[in-house]
């Protein structure tokens, strides 16, 4: 890995503080992310959350069965922050487990 980077851009009308870093294999894969975190209320009064991957050389990326550079989500809403970090760990810990030696 990189060093990692502090960044910040406008999510749905909110300034959100974000942190980029990449990840070198035989492929190298940038991350952005960043939340403003909670601010007590859904998408008219609650945070934006930033996701963006992006490939830096040799990533294999397809969304929806078409090979792209990047994907970016932002979620506005205190709830979508919640179930999106929810999403991430299960995420985690399927890739995590799959991964396994067996």
């Amino acid at each position: 890995m990189h060093e990692i980077k502090s960044s910040s851009r406008n999510v749905e009308g909110k300034e959100v503080q974000t942190w980029i870093a990449e990840f070198l294999n035989a492929n190298v894969l940038q991350v952005e992310v960043g939340t403003t975190g909670y601010c007590g209320g859904d998408f008219g009064h609650g945070g934006r959350t930033f996701f963006k991957i992006k490939d830096k050389g040799g990533t294999a990326l397809f969304v929806n069965g078409k090979e792209v550079e990047e994907v970016e989500i932002a979620l506005g809403g205190d709830a979508e922050l919640s179930t999106f970090i929810q999403s991430l760990e299960f995420a985690l810990k399927v890739l995590k487990e799959q991964s396994e030696e067996k």
